[in-house]
């Protein structure tokens, strides 16, 4: 089943719940049950295609491996909107009004319009309420799910209960024809319902948002890095565009592929800064002569902190039975200078 087939579901769900709550229109004395198909004449109950088009969401969600909850957040925003617009409907067929009233923001409806009463010819934009209600609800959600980032479900569960707690006092205001359980109307019996599953939900369903709706669906985070979603809710980030996975090992980085380490598949392995490092590029100091160095200077030379090589002064041997071009004790020249006893300037002192 295609989403569209979720639209269908809902339509047949808002005729159903319509039909069944107002029964009396259709299958009581001198009625026509026939004219229960007759959709052109109006009559849908939102309860009923909620209901019946989570149905047909849910068997589209299946058939596309998509878990229902994520979805079910996606669109509720979506749904919100759409009653707001939807109500104006209302407004056009001069139905669903509310109490007679002198508001400025008063509607004016035709005498001769079903529930209206006599004399009166202004009432309460019912259809006005909740639309305004709907757009800002759908606001809030977004908002909310920006914000806390929810998901599981909970951002659907807060539609429901935001667009019942909207309608139980919009309900009130309504004077159309209605059934009655104990002095209330029908939808605001249905609203409090609702409500309450819908919070049972909210509260029982907690945890981070999930990270994969669709298998084999890549996350994109808002800095740019994207995140390839498995079964398990984890994740693996890469920054840029994940390449393809050259030897099926299922791990891809910014256009390279993982080795069996999970570093890039370079010729060696990378260390932090700082270590030993055998790749030709280095920022640290090096002495020359080292074993494991691959970039060394020239014999004779000493690498400096920029990267030049200077030269470093060749040893001075000391002739032990004088030299002559030494001083008469035999020191060599630029060696320290004795006295005449021979002993070298700041040597231990006897005692």
């Amino acid at each position: 089943m295609s989403p569209s087939g979720a639209v269908i579901f809902g339509l047949v769900g808002g005729r159903l719940y319509h039909v069944i709550t107002d029964n009396e229109l259709y299958f009581r004395a001198g009625r026509d049950p026939w004219r229960a198909f007759y959709v052109w004449e109006g009559g849908l109950g939102v309860w009923g295609a909620i209901a019946l088009g989570g149905v047909g969401a849910w068997l589209a969600c299946h058939r596309r491996g998509i878990k229902l909850p994520p979805f079910a957040d996606a669109v509720a925003p979506g749904i919100a909107v759409a009653q707001g617009l939807g109500r104006w409907g209302n407004y056009f067929n001069q139905e669903l009004f509310g109490r007679p009233t002198t508001l400025p923001w008063a509607v004016q409806i035709d005498p001769d319009r079903p529930s209206t009463v006599p004399g009166a010819t202004t009432y309460h934009p019912t259809f006005l309420y909740e639309s305004l209600w709907d757009l800002g609800l759908a606001a809030v959600l977004i908002y909310v799910d920006r914000r806390y980032k929810m998901g599981r479900g909970r951002v659907f569960a807060l539609y429901v209960m935001g667009y019942c707690a909207g309608r139980i006092w919009i309900e009130a205001l309504r004077i159309d024809t209605a059934n009655h359980i104990l002095g209330l109307r029908l939808n605001v019996w249905t609203s409090i319902l609702v409500f309450a599953g819908g919070l049972v939900y909210f509260l029982l369903h907690r945890g981070p948002r999930e990270r994969e709706v669709e298998p084999g669906m890549v996350l994109v985070t808002p800095d740019g890095a994207e995140i390839a979603a498995d079964n398990d809710d984890d994740a693996t980030a890469t920054t840029g565009t994940v390449a393809a996975d050259a030897d099926g090992d299922g791990k891809t980085v910014a256009g390279k592929d993982r080795d069996a380490d999970g570093d890039a598949d370079d010729d060696e392995d990378r260390v932090v800064a700082g270590a030993d490092d055998e790749s030709a590029d280095h920022d640290e100091d090096r002495v020359v002569g080292t074993a494991d160095d691959e970039d060394d200077s020239p014999a004779g030379t000493e690498a400096d902190p920029a990267g030049t090589a200077k030269p470093v002064p060749a040893p001075v041997h000391q002739s032990t039975a004088g030299d002559p071009a030494g001083d008469p004790a035999g020191n060599p020249v630029g060696g320290p200078v004795g006295d005449p006893a021979g002993n070298p300037v700041g040597g231990p002192v006897g005692g």
